[in-house]
């Protein structure tokens, strides 16, 4: 079993990105951006997590969920899929994922698509 690794979406909030690194330095969270891979489609970033091995956090809740649900149909799998919708407080998604990170292991995430905050 591991720890859960994070890579959020190109527009994930920088706010709550910043959040968690000052709030959980040890969680290993990265972003589409700091990969290089501005502007890739939302199958470029499930497939990016899948073969680096990250769970995704994304505010695309209505383009990432039907991408995500088309990997799992077609047995290519996703490590799991965090959305978090834009109405949502940065206080309590920071939590979420805080929570995640320190009291889960990464697989057990796989082929899971949940919403936060809890």
């Amino acid at each position: 079993m591991s720890q859960p690794r994070f890579l959020t979406d190109e527009d994930f909030r920088g706010v709550i990105l910043r959040a968690l690194r000052r709030m959980a330095s040890r969680l290993e969270i990265s972003s589409i951006v700091e990969a290089g891979l501005s502007g890739a489609t939302d199958d470029e970033v499930l497939e990016f997590a899948w073969a680096h091995r990250f769970l995704v956090v994304s505010h695309d809740v209505h383009t990432m969920k039907p991408a995500a649900e088309r990997r799992i149909a077609t047995l290519d799998g996703i490590h799991g899929l965090f959305l978090v919708p834009q109405s949502r407080v940065n206080r309590l998604v920071v939590e979420s994922l805080i929570l995640i990170g320190s009291a889960s292991e990464f697989e057990e995430w796989r082929n899971q698509i949940v919403y936060l905050p809890f």
